[in-house]
C-alpha cells in the first residue's frame, strides 16, 4: 500500500496562501452542499440487525428487521443516486462486518484527504481497515488517522467551507477523538466548534444536516440551543425538523447540490418544506434498513463534490 498521512509530506494538505482549496486531483470537496459528482456506499449484502444503538436496540425488542426488505430499500437508495448522476461507488463487501453498509462511520472525508476513524463498538473496527484498502483502491490520499480515542464519522460535520461542527457524546465518539480531529482542522484554519449530545443521539447528523448554502436542517427540540445561536449568528436560516420524524432519522438525508436532495420517505415535513422552497427531492423508503441504526447521511460517504 502507498498510504500518505499528515505526518508525511503532503503537498496537498496546505492551502495556498489566497486561501484556495486544494483538489486531491479532483477528489475531496470544501463543503457538503456543493454538486456531489462521486459517493462511496456499502453493500448491505451481509447486513444484520445489531444492537448499536438505543435506537436499533429497541427496534432488535419490538420489530427486527427484514434484512431482505432493507436489501431492497437500499438498491432503491443506490438507484436515486444514479438517477441524479451521481457516479456510487461501492464498498466490497464482508461477511465478517455486517454493518459496513455505513460508510459515513469508518471514515471522513476532506479536503484534503481521507480521516481513517477510531470505532467505538469492537465488532465494526474492521471496517476502518476496509476503509484504508478502499481509498487505496480510489488513489485517495489518507490525511490522518484518529488514534487518541474513538471518532466516527457521523459526527463531523461540514457546515460550510472552513467551518466544522464536530459532535461528541461519549458512546461513539469520546471527547479526545473529537479533540484530536478539533486540533487538526484548527492548524488548517477552520473554525471547529464541538457539540457534546447525549449519547442517545448517536452522532450529530441525527439533528443537523447542511441543505444548502446557508440553508441547513436542525431538529430544534433537540439541538443545544448554543449551536442553533452559532448557525444563525453565521447567516444560516433553519429548517426545523419535528422531534419524531428525528427519531425515524427524518433528519438524516443527504444534500446532493444544485437545489437536489435524498430523504427518507418518512421526514414528510421536511420533504414539504423543500419541495415548497423548489428542491428536487427524491424521497425513498428506508423505514426497514434504518432499523439497524443509521439513515441515509450515514450510509453514504461522499468522495467529491463540485462548486
Amino acid at each position: 500500500m502507498n498510504i500518505q498521512t499528515r505526518n508525511e509530506p503532503f503537498s496537498l494538505r496546505r492551502r495556498n496562501l489566497k486561501g484556495a482549496t486544494p483538489t486531491l486531483q479532483g477528489w475531496g470537496f470544501a463543503n457538503e452542499t456543493d454538486r456531489l459528482t462521486d459517493v462511496l456506499l456499502g453493500s448491505p449484502a451481509h447486513l444484520r440487525h445489531l444492537s448499536t444503538s438505543s435506537l436499533s436496540r429497541k427496534h432488535l425488542r419490538e420489530n427486527p428487521c427484514n434484512v431482505q426488505v432493507a436489501q431492497a430499500q437500499h438498491a432503491e437508495l443506490v438507484a436515486a443516486y444514479e438517477h441524479f448522476g451521481v457516479k456510487v461507488h461501492m464498498v466490497e463487501p464482508e461477511p465478517e462486518l455486517p454493518m459496513q453498509v455505513y460508510t459515513r462511520d469508518s471514515s471522513v472525508m476532506t479536503p484534503y484527504g481521507a480521516i481513517i476513524t477510531a470505532m467505538s463498538q469492537w465488532w465494526r473496527r474492521g471496517e476502518n481497515y476496509a476503509a484504508i484498502r478502499n481509498y487505496e483502491k480510489l488513489g485517495i490520499p489518507i490525511y490522518d488517522m484518529v488514534t487518541a480515542g474513538t471518532f466516527e464519522g457521523g459526527d463531523f460535520n461540514v457546515i460550510e467551507e472552513g467551518c466544522v461542527l464536530i459532535g461528541c457524546g461519549g458512546a461513539r465518539t469520546q471527547e479526545e477523538g473529537a479533540r484530536q480531529v478539533q486540533g487538526w482542522f484548527e492548524a488548517e484554519g477552520w473554525e471547529v466548534r464541538l457539540a457534546f449530545i447525549d449519547e442517545y443521539y448517536v452522532h450529530i447528523d441525527l439533528m443537523v444536516v447542511p441543505i444548502a448554502p446557508k440553508l441547513t436542517a436542525v431538529c430544534l427540540a433537540c439541538t443545544e440551543p448554543a449551536i442553533v445561536d452559532w448557525l444563525r449568528a453565521k447567516g444560516h436560516e433553519i429548517i426545523d425538523v419535528p422531534f419524531p420524524d428525528t427519531m425515524a432519522l427524518g433528519c438524516n438525508f443527504m444534500s446532493l447540490g444544485g437545489d437536489r436532495v435524498i430523504a427518507p420517505t418518512s421526514s414528510q415535513s421536511l420533504i414539504g418544506q423543500l419541495k415548497a422552497r423548489g428542491f428536487e427531492v427524491a424521497s425513498v423508503d428506508m423505514s426497514e434498513i434504518s432499523k439497524t441504526g443509521g439513515g441515509i447521511h450515514c450510509m453514504a460517504q461522499a468522495l467529491r463534490r463540485a462548486p
